[in-house]
């Protein structure tokens, strides 16, 4: 059952095994080519901030604002879930996460991601682990991220939004925005979709949901509770429903309304603790 699996794991574990398994003998023709591919993305990154922007794009980026804008690009933040503590260090181009438990066969199991790739220590000792188990690791722990940092993530590049109009949920008007992504740089759940409510009036993402295939396939509704700001930040808890698979998004919205999902579990995180990068 997928419920935390999604873009930006997949994307990260990609870049950190590619960094560290590209041949040498490459360094020199990507130096080659460096000057001339760096003016051709100069071009395209000024094309891009010269276009206007859309409407679902001038939402998300208000949301964005309204959760902490550039506060997500630095900052270290440690928190716990379901038994397991986290950290999280974003400093620009540079990131960190970290997670810590105690396994009953293992010991105390250390677990970091980060730009140079993925490692795990059980009892300080670096464990020798296949890159097959590594990508699972590194996928589970970038999950938790992921979801704990929305909306921040939704400005990633393979991110595709399509504006779906207006919904009423609970007697309050929600834009709803679709989210898919691209194949090259969406990773093997590039197939996954989801839905965004964000209230209209207060800018905030109250309400997320998405269908996914692996393992049999399903869909998942969740609605957040427990906001607080921590140092700018906008943390959220969730409760996660339930609906039949095949069920279309957008039909969800009402669903919950008339009390139609199956409440599954609720995502709380605890001790959330903020500081910035040194």
């Amino acid at each position: 059952m997928k419920i935390y699996y999604t873009l930006i794991g997949v994307v990260l574990i990609t870049m950190a095994l590619v960094s560290c398994s590209a041949p040498t003998k490459n360094d020199d023709n990507e130096s080659a080519n460096n000057t001339e591919n760096q003016n051709k993305k100069s071009q395209e990154d000024t094309d891009k901030k010269n276009e206007p922007k859309t409407k679902e794009q001038q939402i998300i980026d208000a949301v964005i604002a309204q959760h902490g804008g550039d506060k997500y690009k630095k900052v270290k933040v440690s928190f716990d879930f379901r038994k397991k503590h986290y950290s999280y260090m974003k400093n620009e181009g540079k990131f960190q996460f970290e997670r810590s438990f105690e396994d009953d066969s293992l010991g105390k199991i250390h677990d970091v991601l980060n730009n140079e790739g993925f490692t795990r220590k059980a009892n300080d000792k670096v464990l020798d682990i296949t890159e097959e188990w590594k990508g699972k690791y590194s996928n589970s722990v970038n999950s938790v991220m992921y979801f704990t940092f929305l909306p921040f993530n939704l400005n990633d590049g393979a991110v595709i939004k399509k504006y779906k109009g207006e919904v009423t949920i609970k007697g309050k008007t929600y834009h709803q925005i679709q989210v898919t992504f691209k194949k090259e740089g969406g990773g093997e759940d590039h197939s996954d979709v989801y839905m965004y409510w964000f209230n209209k009036d207060k800018n905030t993402m109250d309400y997320f949901a998405y269908s996914y295939d692996v393992n049999e396939g399903g869909v998942r509704f969740r609605e957040a509770f427990n906001p607080r700001v921590i140092e700018g930040i906008t943390f959220l808890d969730y409760n996660n429903y339930k609906a039949a698979k095949g069920t279309p998004l957008t039909d969800l919205p009402k669903m919950f309304n008339e009390d139609q999902l199956k409440l599954l579990s609720k995502i709380e995180n605890e001790q959330i603790k903020v500081s910035a990068v040194e």
